[in-house]
C-alpha cells in the first residue's frame, strides 16, 4: 500500500467522519482515497475551492462535532496558516497532514524535500505550539494518522502529520491492525468551554447542538469566550494556558526511536524517509566497528528537548542529515554540548546512506 493511502486508512480508523481539501502534489492520493471512502461510509468529502476554504471548513466542521482533517503540501500549508492560528487560539481539534515537497513557492512539485518543520510551529503569528508527528514508514503513515487524531482530541489542538513525497508515495506492507484506543473529546456542557482551573488544562468541548452556549472568536477571550481584547489578564492567562497544554505535557506526546545509542560516541539524529537512510548508514557503520547510533524523531513539535539534553551527556558529536538547510540541526544545537553537525541537501533527491557514512567518518573521534 502506499503511504499516502495509509494515512487515508489511519484517519478512517480514528473515527475521521469530514475531510475538506484542495488536490495537491504530492498529497492528493490521501484525497483521492478519502473522496471514494467517506461518502460511501455516510461521512462528509468536501473538495473546496483552495486550501483557506479548506482550513475553514475543517475548522466549522470539527465545532459541529466532527473529527475533520485535510491535507497539503508547502504552498497550501502557508495559504492554511491565518486559519491554523485561528484553530490554535480557538483550540479546535483538527489533523492537518502536510506531504512536504521541495520549495519554496512552487519548487519541485514532484521531488522530496523536509523545509516546513519550522513553519509548523514558527507559522502562525503570535505564540503557539501545535503538535507535529513524523512518519518514517508506510506503517506509521497508519499509526501516527491515527496518533494525530487521539492527541488532538486529547489536548484539543491542531495537529501536523509532517510526511515527505518519499514516505507518501512509498510502497510497503502494512498492517491495518484496531490494536489502539480512539480518544474523544470531552463534551461536557456545564463547565467553561475555554478556561480550566489547571493553567495547564484542557477545558471541555461542547459543540453545537449540545446545547452549550457558545461564542467561537480569535478575538482574545474568557473563558466562556466572550471578547475581551482590551484587558491583559485574560489574554496572558489564555495564550499561557494553550502553550503550557502542550509543553507541560510534552512527555506524553514525544516519542523518538533509538537504535544502537548503548555504546555511541556520534549519534545521528534523523527524521521522516531520512530516518531510513540513517538507519542503513548507522548499520553500514558499525559493521566496520564504528561506535554510532540513530535518534530518530517521530515527534518534531513539542521538540524533543529532554531527549537531547540527555543524548548531550552520551554522545561526542551528533550529525543531523535533512533535506532542507538545516532546521533541525538548528534546534538540536540550541539543546546542546556536543559538537552538531548539519548535513543539508537541497536538491530534490533523497540523501542516500553512503552520504550519512562519509559525513559520519568526517566526524567520527
Amino acid at each position: 500500500m502506499m503511504g499516502n493511502q495509509a494515512c487515508a486508512e489511519g484517519a478512517l480508523a480514528a473515527g475521521c467522519s469530514f475531510y475538506a481539501g484542495y488536490p495537491i502534489t504530492p498529497s492528493s492520493e490521501i484525497m483521492e482515497t478519502l473522496a471514494d471512502r467517506l461518502p460511501r461510509e455516510g461521512k462528509v468529502f468536501v473538495q473546496m475551492e483552495d486550501e483557506i476554504g479548506s482550513i475553514c471548513a475543517v475548522i466549522g466542521a470539527s465545532w459541529a462535532g466532527a473529527k475533520a482533517m485535510t491535507a497539503t503540501a508547502g504552498p497550501g500549508l502557508s495559504l492554511m496558516m491565518e486559519g491554523l492560528g485561528y484553530a490554535a487560539f480557538t483550540e479546535t481539534p483538527c489533523v492537518i497532514v502536510d506531504v512536504q515537497r521541495a520549495g519554496p513557492a512552487t519548487g519541485q512539485a514532484t521531488r522530496i524535500g523536509s523545509g516546513d518543520i519550522l513553519q509548523v510551529r514558527f507559522g502562525m503569528h503570535g505564540d503557539v505550539c501545535p503538535i507535529a508527528l513524523s512518519p518514517g514508514s508506510v506503517q506509521e503513515m497508519y499509526d501516527l494518522t491515527i496518533r494525530a487524531f487521539n492527541l488532538a482530541e486529547r489536548y484539543r489542538v491542531p495537529v501536523f502529520l509532517m510526511a515527505d513525497e518519499g514516505v507518501g508515495h512509498l510502497r510497503e506492507s502494512v498492517f491495518l491492525h484496531k490494536n489502539f484506543t480512539i480518544e474523544n473529546r470531552v463534551r461536557d456542557t456545564s463547565r467553561p468551554p475555554f478556561g480550566s482551573d489547571d493553567p495547564a488544562g484542557v477545558p471541555p468541548m461542547p459543540v453545537f447542538g449540545d446545547g452549550a452556549d457558545l461564542m467561537i472568536t480569535g478575538s482574545t477571550h474568557d473563558e466562556r469566550g466572550f471578547r475581551k481584547v482590551d484587558d491583559p489578564e485574560p489574554h496572558r492567562r489564555l495564550v499561557e494556558r494553550i502553550n503550557r497544554k502542550i509543553l507541560d505535557h510534552a512527555s506524553d506526546i514525544v516519542e523518538v526511536d533509538e537504535r544502537f545509542m548503548d555504546d555511541a560516541e556520534v549519534a545521528v539524529v534523523a527524521y521522516g524517509f531520512t530516518g531510513r537512510s540513517a538507519l542503513a548508514a548507522v548499520k553500514a557503520l558499525r559493521r566496520d566497528g564504528k561506535r554510532v547510533g540513530l535518534v530518530r524523531l517521530k515527534t518534531l513539535w513539542p521538540f524533543p528537548q529532554a531527549e537531547m539534553v540527555r543524548l548531550d551527556g552520551r554522545v561526542r558529536r551528533v550529525v543531523v542529515p535533512e533535506m532542507n538547510r538545516g532546521q533541525v540541526a538548528m534546534l538540536v544545537r540550541a539543546e546542546m554540548n556536543a559538537d552538531v553537525v548539519s548535513l543539508s541537501q537541497t536538491d530534490g533527491e533523497v540523501i542516500e546512506p553512503d552520504a550519512i557514512a562519509a559525513k559520519v567518518r568526517e566526524v567520527l573521534p
